[in-house]
């Protein structure tokens, strides 16, 4: 369980990078750029510690896919950005794929 939450905040760590590598615009922006940083660090950081009793493969899987949809999330809603329906649907195969991990394989924790 311990390690599951460390996955969460490492996943959460990410996406706040992330959208805020956007604001960093191309790092001229010092905040978003620092926290860009500070982010990214944290979450590998924390990502390296799951690795303790998660396979990779499956943490990965994880953190990416729930990634993608986080991320997405807030382009929608902080950047006004659109998903068109094969985004959609594409994203949507992805969270099915990590169920299908999480749900049949063998490999979890």
């Amino acid at each position: 369980m311990k390690n599951i939450l460390l996955l969460v905040l490492a996943i959460i760590c990410e996406v706040i990078a992330t959208s805020s590598l956007k604001a960093s615009q191309e790092f001229t922006k010092l905040f978003p750029s620092v926290i860009t940083i500070v982010g990214y660090a944290l979450a590998f950081y924390l990502l390296s510690l799951t690795l303790r009793s998660i396979p990779m493969g499956i943490a990965y899987a994880i953190w990416s896919g729930i990634g993608i949809v986080l991320v997405s999330v807030v382009g929608v809603v902080v950047y006004q950005q659109k998903l068109d329906l094969p985004a959609i649907i594409g994203m949507s195969l992805i969270v099915l794929g990590v169920v299908i991990i999480n749900v049949f394989s063998k490999m979890q924790a």
